[in-house]
């Protein structure tokens, strides 16, 4: 059976430029971006995407499958979460290692890769650094071990005590440590503020989920963002901060980016952050919502369409809770955060990026819709740049693998539970309508998912040896 595929007729989404043109794929590999019916190969596999965006596969920087956070699990695995994935269009996940109590870095990154065998799709890995050595000269040879094993990104938290909680003195010493081809993840939410916000609530009685916004305020975030890139610059690290919840938050960035003598800095959203927002709260299935950092009031929402340009990656910090697990307890201290977005994330950005605001602006407004390059920038390219896995991911270029996301534009589609492939029960986005559908995911020259169906077997994945970082260019 010949390894030859054509995706033929679609409008290929490339680093410069959308055009209608056929996609050759030779084995794993794409092997040319040539015009429609200009290649004969007969022995091929044709696959018709007329009508159709061929985009590179989603790589997803920020996804925490079958999570053990030392206080809540979830209840999937990396079978059932690169499943849900790939419904979504992702090819590619970069997952974390945790290093717990008494783990060294490369114990705590050989757990995580034997979790992951079951993987239908590649993936790569961060590390939950959580017990680095005190010594400066330790410290730096176990960071430049993990950097060489492929791990070129490590994650650090301003909250969450007492398992992940790390000081302002830790993180000046990590990042310190810090070899200047690493990159060093935040998650961003000042612990004391947040503290301080829950307190309260729980000594006046008001623990229901509609509190949960409230216990962890937007100020707690930007304070943290603002502090953390002041450190990294004091250290001269790199830095990527995760999750901006608020417009207020990027902003914040984007004056570090604009400085004078700073390091790198770096940053994401995430579809809940611009698609939601705190009203959730107050209505039904509040528990549905609890995440951290939480959904925003609209005054400080985040705009897509105001950050696209200032933001590397749109991720979704996928998190795949029961609602058995959510609906434990009535406590929004007690409930565990996230949300599952993997099947979802796409078709939301492309929605709220691509289709609303071209119809804005065909009823006159003044609105700049996301263009085709540049959501595959957030969605692919940039992500996989910046955690050493371009050109291999990310892209549609000769040479690169054969991860490709076929999406259909033309329909109308409902959200609905039923139809994802999570393990929750519950879909965050349940009701909301998207414009467009996957069609087709290729990974790797494979047919993974077409008309509905999934193809692949548990175990095909490969792990991804992450390259050094490398700064974006300008």
């Amino acid at each position: 059976m010949s390894s030859r595929i054509i995706i033929r007729g679609g409008q290929v989404v490339t680093p410069a430029a959308v055009l209608p043109a056929d996609v050759l794929i030779d084995g794993e590999t794409i092997v040319g971006v040539v015009a429609v019916d200009s290649v004969p190969w007969p022995d091929a596999r044709v696959i018709d995407a007329g009508g159709c965006y061929v985009f590179p596969g989603v790589v997803d920087p920020h996804t925490h499958i079958q999570l053990d956070t030392g206080v809540f699990q979830t209840a999937d695995n990396w079978e059932i979460g690169t499943r849900t994935a790939a419904f979504g269009g992702v090819t590619t996940v970069i997952d974390f290692a945790t290093q717990f109590p008494g783990m060294t870095l490369p114990d705590a990154l050989e757990a995580r890769l034997k979790e992951c065998e079951p993987a239908l799709i590649d993936y790569g890995l961060h590390m939950m650094v959580t017990d680095l050595p005190k010594d400066p000269a330790k410290a730096r040879r176990a960071l430049g071990e993990l950097r060489d094993l492929g791990v070129p990104s490590i994650k650090l938290y301003t909250t969450y005590r007492p398992n992940y909680y790390a000081d302002d003195a830790t993180f000046l010493h990590t990042f310190r440590a810090m070899p200047r081809d690493m990159l060093a993840m935040v998650h961003c939410e000042n612990d004391a503020i947040v503290t301080d916000a829950t307190d309260r609530l729980v000594a006046a009685g008001k623990t229901g989920w509609a509190y949960h916004g409230q216990g962890r305020p937007p100020e707690a975030e930007v304070e943290a963002i603002r502090r953390v890139m002041h450190l990294a610059k004091v250290a001269g690290a790199a830095v990527y901060l995760v999750h901006n919840s608020t417009g207020e938050s990027v902003r914040q960035v984007v004056k570090a980016q604009r400085g004078a003598n700073w390091p790198p800095v770096y940053n994401e959203t995430c579809p809940q952050y611009f698609a939601l927002d705190d009203s959730r709260y107050a209505g039904l299935n509040a528990e549905h919502f609890i995440l951290q950092p939480p959904l925003r009031p609209k005054d400080w929402q985040v705009n897509l369409l105001d950050v696209s340009r200032t933001i590397s990656a749109v991720s979704t910090d996928h998190c795949d809770y029961t609602l058995a697990q959510k609906q434990e307890f009535t406590d929004f201290t007690k409930t565990p955060g996230g949300l599952p977005g993997l099947e979802t994330s796409f078709a939301l950005t492309y929605t709220y990026g691509v289709h609303l605001p071209r119809q804005h602006q065909a009823q006159g407004e003044a609105v700049m819709p996301l263009s085709l390059t540049e959501l595959a920038r957030l969605m692919a390219g940039d992500p996989a740049r910046l955690f050493g896995l371009y050109p291999r991911k990310g892209v549609i270029l000769p040479g690169s693998d054969a991860d490709l996301l076929i999406y259909d534009p033309a329909p109308d589609v409902v959200i609905r539970t039923g139809d994802m492939h999570t393990i929750s029960g519950y879909c965050p986005y349940d009701g909301l309508t998207v414009k467009g559908r996957v069609r087709t995911v290729l990974s790797r020259g494979d047919v993974l998912v077409e008309n509905g169906e999934l193809h692949g077997e548990p175990g095909r994945g490969r792990f991804l040896r992450g390259q050094p970082f490398v700064p974006l260019a300008d």
